[in-house]
């Protein structure tokens, strides 16, 4: 956001993240310093939400570079069942190029999530780290 507040559109938030940018290449911090957050709006207040922030999230880093952060959270907050919303949004946030997410780890959906979303996007070399996870799963179940 800027002076004006919080841009409607993707291509807005780009343009204030670029001044944010222009700013602190002035103060000597380089880019790869910068982590950009797109701001996560509700979908309860706008519907739009969701999209704005994978949107804006896309065009930071096909035009920018820089790693993005974001509340992950609050695109689903005033909804029911928000940790399968919250789940399905990290996932697609992380294919936009999210790296830097603001979650909560403890939340199971959320952690199966990601580990999903990093083997799908081949970040997880031959399934490692989902399988370690998944062994540990079923290790709980076997002890509850």
């Amino acid at each position: 956001m800027d002076d004006d507040g919080i841009p409607e559109t993707a291509e807005d938030r780009l343009r204030v993240a670029e001044k944010i940018l222009e700013r602190a290449a002035k103060l000597g911090i380089p880019p790869q310093d910068v982590v950009v957050d797109p701001l996560a709006l509700t979908m309860g207040a706008d519907s739009n939400a969701g999209r704005i922030a994978l949107e804006t999230i896309r065009l930071v880093v096909e035009n920018l570079g820089n790693n993005v952060t974001m509340g992950a959270s609050n695109i689903s907050f005033g909804m029911p069942d928000r940790k399968y919303i919250n789940a399905t949004f990290i996932a697609m946030a992380i294919h936009a190029g999210l790296t830097c997410p603001i979650t909560n780890p403890l939340v199971p959906e959320i952690l199966t999530t990601v580990l999903a979303a990093d083997l799908a996007m081949g970040r997880d070399d031959y399934g490692m780290n989902w399988i370690k996870a998944y062994r540990s799963r079923e290790a709980a179940k076997q002890e509850a």
